[in-house]
Order: structure tokens, then C-alpha cells, then sequence
């Protein structure tokens, strides 16, 4: 089986050959017909995120799928052969960057029958990113103020429309060639970054979500109104991230120092800050996928790339400034 392998970091990705998927009592084969990409990636690639996600290298890259099953593990109820199908593998078990792989039965959902398989390949991590950040730990709700940075990228162009059907007003940053677009999303106030200062336009928001981190994350904490919360998802991590994945203690108070300064200014403001690195969950998935069917949520592909140009086009993902999602196709 071919696939696309980090063998050391920040090297570039190399296409070889590797063993077939280890398929389990409660896992299920699937044949890769669409893998998108994310910034995750190439936090991998590059090594950034080793500390929090020691992968042993070799390491085949991928943390989105939309596929078709070719198999089931014997203890499987769910999914049969022949059913389409995407998921963001669970962290310890990426590897979407392949011709096939095996994902087990609880991260996996049945592809929206309104969209491609290209359009589902681009989904689960940034619709779960959204999910998670809106629904599960903000309990967004009518009456409330959001603030999502980035609305033109791939998380940014789910979490409006999702905000806006929660029935948030919701405000976004974006360059000024992208505000028609990120209105048509749904956004309700656009600051573009270019010319304008959100810190300074903004306030009496009760949640932030920050892809970008640094000193924009730390300018988003004065747009809250007290007890708003900031949630990044470009780090640093918190102690409750690290005291959710079971770390050591060393790595705990390392951790802990990576978002000391973070959570020290929020306090002082009156305001929380939240890492969030979303999690695989194929229930959370099928909620999603309703409401692709539903013509809540439409998937934003930017572009696609066949499958032996991965390389370039996660050089590509690197610059930043795409709308939605690149994602890379694999013939049969």
C-alpha cells in the first residue's frame, strides 16, 4: 500500500510503500477517496507539535477521510462493505495521507448524501473543531456575541455558519476581498485585519474562537465581557489539556508554562482562556452530517490536488490566504 510518511522532521513528506492497515474486532477498512488538509499537518510535519503529539517516526501523515468501506472487524454493527463514509481518525491513529486505513467504528459516520466525496473529505476536523468549540464547551446560543477569527479559512467558514444557526450574532476577521464571502457564510460584523483593529472595534463578547494564536490571541481576550472565554486552537496548551491526555508530571508543569502568561492575563481580565485540540467523535460526525443535509452547513473546498502532488500542495497550505479547505483526491 502506498502513502505519503513523515521519516524525520521537518523533511519533506516521502511516498512509499507500507504495511496494510491492521484491521481490529471494532475497526473498519476503509479505501481513501478524498483526504483533506489542516494546519495540524504540518505542525506535525514540522515537528512543532511533538511535544504534545509524540508520534514514533515514521509516521504516515492524514487527519481526514471520506472513503468508501471495504471491510469490518467482526464485533462492528454500524457499517457494512460498500458504505460511504468519513471521519477524523482518533489522534493516535491518523494516517488518511494512504490508500486505505483502518478507523475504528466509533470515529466513523456516514457520508451527507447532498455532498461529494470531495466536499466530505473536507469536513470532520474543522467541522469537529467548530462543534466542540461551539456547541460542547461554549453552549452557544441566541442572545450571545461571537467573535471567529480567520471566517474565511477552514475552520473560520464552519464555525459562522454554525453560529449563526445557533443564533449568535457573530463577528469575523478577514481580509476585505473575502468580507462579501464570509457575509454570505453568515457573519454579522466584519473587521478587516488589513486596515482595521478588532481589539478596538470590538466588546461584550462572550466567546472568542483563535486559530491563529500570539498576539492576537492576547488581543482577543480584551473583546470578552467578564467570564466570556477565549478558546485557542493554535495553542499553547493548558493544564486541563495535559491532565486529559494523562501526561506525566514533568510534562504537565511544562505544559502549564507554555499558557502561563495566556491564563494569568485572562484572570486579571475577568475572562478564561481554553485550549482546545479536538478530538475524534463519529457521533458528533453524524450530528454534522444533518446538518449538511439539511442546508445548515455547505463544505468550502478551495481547490483539489490528485493524490501524488500532496507534497506541493501542503506547501502550499503553509501561505495561508485560501478559502476553506485543499483537499487531495486518490483514483481508484
Amino acid at each position: 500500500m502506498r502513502a505519503f510518511v513523515v521519516e524525520k522532521y521537518k523533511q519533506p513528506l516521502v511516498l512509499r510503500d507500507v504495511p496494510e492497515p491492521v484491521v481490529g474486532e471494532r475497526d473498519v477498512l476503509v479505501r481513501v477517496e478524498a483526504a483533506s488538509l489542516n494546519q495540524l499537518d504540518e505542525k506535525i510535519r514540522s515537528g512543532e507539535f511533538a511535544q504534545i503529539l509524540p508520534y514514533a517516526l515514521p509516521v504516515v501523515l492524514g487527519n481526514d477521510l471520506a472513503g468508501t468501506v471495504i471491510r469490518v472487524g467482526r464485533l462492528v454493527q454500524r457499517f457494512q462493505p460498500g458504505d460511504r463514509v468519513f471521519a477524523r481518525p482518533d489522534d493516535s491513529r491518523i494516517g488518511t495521507f494512504a490508500e486505505r486505513i483502518s478507523v475504528a467504528e466509533a470515529d466513523l459516520a456516514v457520508v451527507p448524501t447532498s455532498i461529494s466525496m470531495v466536499e466530505a473529505g473536507s469536513l470532520p476536523l474543522v467541522a469537529l473543531t467548530a462543534w466542540q468549540a461551539l456547541v460542547e464547551r461554549g453552549g452557544v446560543g441566541p442572545g450571545q456575541k461571537v467573535l471567529i477569527h480567520a471566517g474565511a479559512g477552514g475552520v473560520g467558514s464552519i464555525a459562522i455558519q454554525l453560529a449563526a444557526h445557533l443564533g449568535a450574532t457573530v463577528a469575523t476577521t478577514a481580509s476585505a476581498a473575502n468580507a462579501e464571502f464570509v457575509r454570505e457564510l453568515g457573519a454579522d460584523v466584519v473587521i478587516d485585519y488589513r486596515a482595521q483593529d478588532f481589539a478596538e472595534e470590538l466588546s461584550g463578547y462572550d466567546l472568542v474562537l483563535d486559530s491563529l494564536g500570539g498576539e492576537n490571541l492576547e488581543k482577543s481576550l480584551w473583546v470578552l465581557k467578564p467570564g466570556g472565554t477565549a478558546i485557542g486552537i493554535s495553542g499553547p496548551p493548558d493544564p486541563a489539556f495535559a491532565a486529559a491526555r494523562g501526561m506525566n508530571p514533568f510534562l504537565r508543569l511544562a505544559i502549564a508554562a507554555l499558557s502561563r502568561k495566556i491564563r494569568r492575563h485572562a484572570k486579571k481580565l475577568g475572562v478564561t482562556y481554553e485550549f482546545l485540540f479536538m478530538r475524534a467523535d463519529g457521533a458528533q460526525l453524524g450530528e454534522i452530517a444533518a446538518l449538511v443535509d439539511q442546508g445548515v452547513l455547505r463544505p468550502v473546498v478551495a481547490q483539489t490536488y490528485p493524490f501524488a502532488r500532496l507534497p506541493e500542495a501542503l506547501a502550499g497550505l503553509a501561505g495561508g490566504g485560501s478559502r476553506g479547505k485543499t483537499v487531495i483526491t486518490l483514483a481508484d
